[in-house]
């Protein structure tokens, strides 16, 4: 999954980790990735925090999402994921 945005040394540049893990979360549930809404290096893998759409609702203010963890290593290889929680679109986050 090289591109002009790799380094030399095999590490994916953030754009890169951010498709790959969409690409998971879209292969392994089935649903639709919406947007990757956090990135970070804990040190051992990239935590890469991605919503997608699970349940389509009219209107789509009341549309069902998940947020998925995904870890990948420096290189883009899948370390684990799991899902962290659901949420209504049109809900305002408290946090």
């Amino acid at each position: 999954m090289a591109d002009s945005n790799s380094s030399n040394n095999g590490r994916l540049s953030a754009s890169e980790l951010s498709r790959a893990a969409l690409i998971t979360v879209q292969e392994l549930t089935g649903y639709q990735p919406e947007a990757v809404t956090g990135l970070e290096w804990d040190g051992e893998f990239w935590q890469i925090t991605v919503d997608a759409l699970e349940l389509a609702r009219i209107p789509n203010t009341t549309d069902v999402l998940g947020t998925y963890a995904v870890q990948l290593d420096e290189s883009g290889t899948l370390r684990g994921y799991r899902r962290t929680g659901r949420f209504v679109r049109g809900q305002a986050d408290e946090g």
